[in-house]
């Protein structure tokens, strides 16, 4: 047992690496993270952003190609955002939505509906990408509930993720995530996921499989459209996400579709669902809804979701969630100046030159020993590495590739994040040609050092 004693630091307007690393070792806990591995390394103080940089406490500069865990879109420090959110402060930091409204949380709602596949009308707030999924598994659950029908089954893809409160654990399929607490969880059908199957019509009948077996006690259907991100980048074969609304309408089954890492523009259009040309029941929204400034995230479902939830109170049909900053209006104003970038800049419009580069040369870093394949969605790549590229052999766990790319590629500038065996490559949307061209330089060159040996 590791017993660390309580660090005091009396209050400076500035502190030294040292002190802060005192007591960022006495009493951090970091998310994802060994904390044996991380007591004995030496952490990395951001201090600043610009642009798809950031910079630390020492000056060294870092190519931000993970978008802060997916998140930022235009770059750090948007002049247009950083001034939306100063003019809130001078008005409100935030104020409630049980009971009280606001111009950002009203304006916000309107917009997102409007950019929103056809008839997603309606928009509850939170906070996180996981509570975006947990009001809508929560919304779906209670909207049969209001039809008279006890569907409490739902169905979701192996190799999912959704987050990690309890709810959208359960409808996780990432074992190293989400294994250690599955007796806390309910039960869902898990569904093999779509980029294991041997075609298109395999993962058709599959998902058909799971809704003909139970179809009367199915809540909803929930997945990533297009792309698993925490899978590995794991990419659906193409008219996937439109077979699967025609089945959830077959069935008479609702479909949830977690666009929290896929949508604003991350798949080269501002929502996965509008390159398949679907309209999901629920849209849930998170990570770059404001530009990656401050946390937020919306469920957005249609007018027949909605209007069940209306009645007179004796009916105890109110949706019964929320979170203390729902609508936060600084974080609406920062989302709101997000948008007015999308639209002023054309940002979609420009993102498929970008696109066209990432795969060319992700084609070269394709071709190094032991890059095993590569798995490309819009702005969003997995580059698999292997010990074996001829028998597709992993390397074992515990040599930790992932984590040694990643940290040799931060000695040379570059931030991202593995997943297992897995690199991420998620620059900004406002990454420069030159820039992406730089950073997947980086990456390959970290690549080949740390898997030379092998």
């Amino acid at each position: 047992m590791t017993v660390h004693r309580r660090i005091t630091i009396k209050h400076k307007s500035t502190m030294t690496n040292t002190e802060l690393t005192q007591l960022e070792k006495a009493h951090l806990w970091h998310p994802f993270t060994q904390m044996r591995d991380w007591e004995v390394s030496s952490p990395i103080f951001i201090e600043s952003g610009q642009g798809v940089k950031l910079r630390d406490m020492e000056g060294r500069e870092y190519y931000d190609a993970n978008s802060s865990m997916w998140l930022n879109v235009h770059g750090h420090r948007r002049p247009e955002i950083d001034a939306a959110v100063i003019a809130q402060i001078g008005k409100v930091a935030h104020s409630t939505m049980l009971g009280l409204t606001h111009e950002p949380g009203a304006r916000l709602a309107a917009r997102l509906a409007a950019l929103a596949p056809p008839g997603l009308t309606r928009v509850f707030y939170s906070d996180n990408g996981s509570t975006a999924n947990e009001v809508a598994l929560k919304m779906a659950f209670q909207y049969w509930r209001h039809q008279g029908q006890d569907r409490r089954r739902f169905i979701a893809l192996s190799e999912g993720y959704h987050g990690d409160t309890i709810g959208a654990v359960s409808v996780g399929g990432v074992g190293l995530f989400h294994g250690i607490f599955r007796d806390l969880l309910f039960e869902v059908d898990f569904v093999p996921s779509p980029a294991r199957a041997a075609s298109l019509e395999a993962a058709v009948q599959q998902m058909e499989a799971a809704l003909a077996a139970h179809n009367d006690e199915v809540c909803a259907v929930i997945l990533e459209p297009l792309v698993q991100m925490a899978g590995g980048i794991l990419t659906a074969p193409a008219g996937y996400l439109k077979a699967v609304r025609e089945l959830c309408d077959r069935y008479d089954v609702l479909l949830i579709a977690d666009e929290v890492a896929t949508g604003f523009g991350r798949t080269g259009a501002m929502f996965a669902c509008d390159l398949a040309g679907v309209s999901p029941d629920f849209l849930c929204l998170g990570k770059g809804l404001t530009g990656g400034y401050l946390p937020l995230a919306a469920t957005l479902a249609t007018d027949k979701i909605y209007d069940a939830f209306l009645g007179d109170y004796k009916e105890w049909k109110s949706f019964t969630h929320g979170h203390s900053y729902t609508g936060n209006p600084l974080a609406c104003a920062a989302a709101l100046a997000s948008l007015d970038i999308f639209e002023q800049e054309q940002v979609i419009d420009g993102l498929a030159p970008k696109i066209t580069l990432i795969r060319q040369i992700l084609s070269e870093i394709e071709s190094l020993p032991h890059v095993g394949g590569i798995r490309q969605c819009g702005l969003m790549a997995g580059i698999e590495i292997v010990r074996d590229k001829s028998r597709h052999e992993l390397y074992p766990f515990e040599d930790a590739i992932g984590v040694r790319i990643c940290r040799r590629a931060l000695a040379m500038g570059l931030i991202t994040r593995p997943l297992g065996h897995v690199i991420t490559f998620v620059p900004p949307l406002a990454s420069s040609p030159g820039e992406l061209t730089e950073m997947l330089g980086i990456l390959r060159e970290a690549i080949a050092w740390e898997t030379q040996d092998a």
